[in-house]
């Protein structure tokens, strides 16, 4: 048998189109370094020998397929387009089994190169695609689907690029472009080294700070903890504060009147003071003009000045009641004003929940009750089944991943419809591959028969899985055909040999064995059947044919292609078969 091993497929074409390098890289990728071979054995060789040179990385594809001298015959199911063509016939491919194996692996038939990326969006995506046109690429490398659009990576082509000068001028620039790079990226470092080192500096001020601020912390934790365990004054409902502010506003108007009251009494007063004055001046003058007056003088003269005096007290009294009064009435404000902002917060806080204010008739006692009791219901439920984020956030989540799985049995759905189509047409193309197969060995059968002058007919029925045969030995229309059973011992070995040549013709199998087939055969059909298998092996040089008979072949003609093997006459009586150790058979081959 002989093995085939061939280059690397890159090496195979060449490009028509060079300003479509870019597009056939794109499109090829791999397929480009890859290996294609006739067999596995072919395959593990060259593993062996990639082993050796590509110790560590990725190594290059390795495609096995059957060798053939001709390229597959596309015409049905390749893209025709008046103005782009395709890849496969971008391509002057110089050796037919990487063109199959292109058409194979990647379908390049099927594939359309397109000049500008605007001209494949509107052949693809605006209008109905080309018929048989699986995708597109562009000469800038871009993949173009009907329903989605990939652009490339790469602004060049790295191995079909067909001016070398320009190539090398290219990497130039590019290492020039490279160097500068470094360059700024290593000014870069030490500017970064620099920030490095300044932030640490600030990193190590910045822990001070955390100390200290964690100190302050604690002691304000301290003092938290302190303050909470101090004893809250019961908070009291909105109608207490109410009326609390009714009281306070009863006393406010209250104090206003008395304040009006002793402003009224400070004004009599102060007329009696002046009045008190105005006699003091008359009287003061009156002592002044009797320097000596009599002692009941005197005593009114004191009596008067003890009026005066306590006029005095009593007005200071009232000034300080005045003050006082005043104070009150500023603090009764300040906490009027107070109790108004925490209502009005209170308020606010209650439409949130409800917008209209409700009119209860329960006391604020069973109101604090019952809030208590439904804050600890929330606490618990809490405890339960988390808060109220936790739970909006798995919800989302399931949601989200309903989505996703709903999406998912969707697209698996549209797969397996798919999957059916394909299978389908999959069946449908067996059975017409079942039928020429069958019409190829019915063939093959009939012309084997025909070379004794034998006619013969099969029947495959597919359905039932059985197969009748039907032999003539006869010429022309003189005998009917008939089963095998009623033929003779010759006859039906010949008509077996035929039978089993035909069917190899229709098999892959590298090894075809044969035994006995001639014991019942006369000379004639021997000699013809004999020379109908070896012309059938000479043919087919890339099998083995192994044939087992006991008859003498001497007479058969010398060729390198056959080996005859003849085997010892076994004697009589034996028991036991001679076997020798494997040294002993080597030395005697030898």
């Amino acid at each position: 048998m002989e093995d085939k091993l061939d280059r690397a497929s890159g090496a195979c074409f060449k490009l028509k189109y060079p300003e479509l390098a870019l597009a056939v890289e794109s499109c090829l990728k791999g397929l480009l370094l890859s290996f294609c071979c006739d067999n596995y054995r072919d395959e593990q060789v060259l593993q062996s020998l990639m082993s050796r040179y590509f110790t560590s990385g990725r190594r290059p594809q390795i495609n096995v397929c059957e060798f053939a001298n001709q390229v597959y015959n596309v015409k049905g199911r390749a893209v025709h387009h008046p103005d782009f063509p395709t890849v496969l016939d971008a391509l002057e491919i110089s050796s037919p089994v990487v063109a199959n194996c292109l058409i194979d692996m990647r379908g390049v038939e099927r594939i359309l190169l397109i000049s500008s990326n605007s001209r494949a969006r509107e052949i693809m995506q605006q209008q109905r695609p080309p018929a048989n046109c699986r995708e597109a690429f562009t000469a800038a490398g871009d993949q173009v689907f009907a329903n989605r659009y990939y652009s490339s990576e790469t602004d060049r082509a790295r191995y079909l690029g067909g001016d070398v000068e320009s190539e090398i001028s290219q990497l130039e620039m590019e290492v020039s472009n490279k160097m500068a790079k470094l360059s700024h990226f290593q000014q870069r470092l030490q500017s970064i080294i620099e920030e490095i080192r300044i932030n640490e500096t600030q990193m190590k001020m910045k822990q001070m700070q955390k100390r200290k601020i964690q100190e302050s912390m604690t002691k304000i934790k301290l003092e938290i903890s302190d303050l909470e365990n101090v004893e809250e004054p019961q908070s009291v409902d909105i109608s207490t504060l109410e009326e609390e502010v009714q009281d306070i506003w009863h006393r406010i108007v209250s104090d206003r009147n008395k304040l009006e009251d002793a402003r009224k009494d400070m004004d009599e007063h102060r007329k009696i003071v002046n009045e008190a004055e105005q006699r003091y001046k008359e009287v003061k003058e009156k002592i002044n003009l009797i320097a000596e007056g009599a002692d009941p003088i005197k005593d009114e003269l004191n009596k008067i000045d003890t009026e005066v005096g306590k006029c005095k007290h009593h007005k200071r009294h009232y000034e300080e009641k005045r003050k006082e009064h005043l104070e009150g009435i500023d603090k009764l404000k300040e906490n009027l004003e107070s109790k108004e902002k925490v209502l009005e917060e209170n308020i606010a806080k209650a439409k949130q929940i409800y917008a209209e204010r409700l009119e209860v008739v329960r006391t604020p006692k069973s109101i604090d009750v019952e809030i208590n009791r439904l804050r600890e219901r929330i606490s618990t439920e809490q405890e339960r089944h988390g808060s109220k984020e936790e739970i909006t956030r798995q919800y989302f989540d399931v949601l989200e991943t309903y989505k996703n799985v709903k999406s998912q049995v969707k697209n698996l759905k549209k797969f397996m419809q798919l999957l059916d189509k394909i299978m389908e047409e999959r069946h449908k193309a067996y059975k017409i591959f079942r039928r020429y197969i069958s019409l190829r060995c019915k063939y093959y059968f009939d012309s084997m028969l025909s070379q004794r002058g034998y006619h013969g007919k099969m029947s495959f029925d597919h359905k039932n899985a059985t197969l009748s045969i039907a032999v003539q030995p006869g010429e022309g229309d003189k005998a009917a055909l008939s089963d095998m059973r009623s033929l003779s011992g010759g006859e039906r070995s010949f008509s077996t040999v035929c039978f089993i040549l035909s069917l190899w013709d229709t098999m892959e199998s590298p090894f075809r064995c044969l035994d006995e087939f001639d014991v019942y055969m006369d000379m004639v059909n021997r000699r013809i059947s004999m020379d109908m298998m070896l012309k059938v092996a000479s043919s087919q040089r890339y099998r083995q044919f192994i044939f087992l008979t006991p008859q003498n072949m001497s007479s058969l003609p010398s060729s390198r292609l056959i080996r005859i093997l003849r085997m010892h006459d076994p004697e009589r009586g034996q028991t036991t078969l001679p076997f020798r150790a494997r040294d002993q058979a080597e030395d005697s081959d030898d």
